[in-house]
């Protein structure tokens, strides 16, 4: 599938990140793609975006839509003409506009579920939650601060940078193969967010992930980012 080169604005992006059990996640994922390890653990987790002005690249940006959308993503590697290359899959997406889940696997990678969100943001302070047209739910509440982590398997905020701004390429199943995105941000800064609740019943289905074998690591904030979308070759 090859889309126009998509150019848009990154309102508001969280990314919250679990560390897994390589086995369990192994058992989800298709070939050609396996688990890209990060001191011996699988890297998981949802992406919680909030686009603005989506269009095709050299469209004003009045023409352009507005979403809220959620994808469960799980950092993979793969073999590819001799090189081994890196990036995300994406099981799932879920977006407030109708719009993608009628395009979704024609026009936007992969099949989109009609979700409805429910966002508070307030001086740093940020509540989402949205549940999705087959029951999948999400929620997020967390803060912004200065201080990353310190229990996190990524040690500091500079190597969780790296390690997630590598998974700029994303592949969606789509009718028996993956449709490939990848995301060329302006700019790339992140900030860390102190969460105090998280919640995903993709992770939590235990028939998936069977209980401890996920653990909630970290959550990064990024916001006003200018982007563009391009399509990939498929796999």
């Amino acid at each position: 599938m090859k889309i126009p080169t998509i150019h848009g604005y990154i309102d508001r992006r969280i990314l919250i990140n679990f560390t897994a059990d390589p086995k369990a996640v192994e058992k989800i994922i298709p070939f050609p793609f396996r688990p890209k390890l990060y001191k011996g653990k699988a890297i998981v987790g949802i992406c919680l975006i909030r686009l603005k002005n989506i269009k095709p690249k050299g469209f004003p940006d009045f023409i352009g839509v507005n979403s809220e959308n959620g994808a469960h993503r799980i950092a993979v590697e793969w073999d590819e003409n001799g090189e081994t290359k890196s990036g995300v899959y994406i099981p799932r997406r879920d977006t407030s506009l109708k719009l993608n889940t009628l395009v979704g696997g024609r026009i936007f990678p992969g099949k989109h579920y009609y979700a409805k969100f429910n966002v508070q943001e307030d001086k740093g302070n940020y509540h989402i939650d949205f549940k999705s047209s087959d029951d999948t739910e999400i929620l997020i509440d967390a803060i912004e601060t200065k201080s990353f982590n310190n229990s996190s398997i990524f040690e500091n905020l500079n190597n969780a940078s790296d390690f997630f701004e590598s998974g700029d390429l994303g592949y969606s199943p789509n009718k028996g193969k993956f449709d490939g995105l990848r995301l060329k941000a302006y700019k790339w800064e992140v900030q860390p967010l102190d969460v105090q609740n998280v919640k995903s019943t993709f992770f939590e289905n235990e028939e998936f992930f069977p209980k401890g074998s996920v653990t909630f690591d970290n959550a990064l904030l990024m916001t006003n980012i200018e982007h563009e979308w391009k399509s990939e070759t498929d796999k």
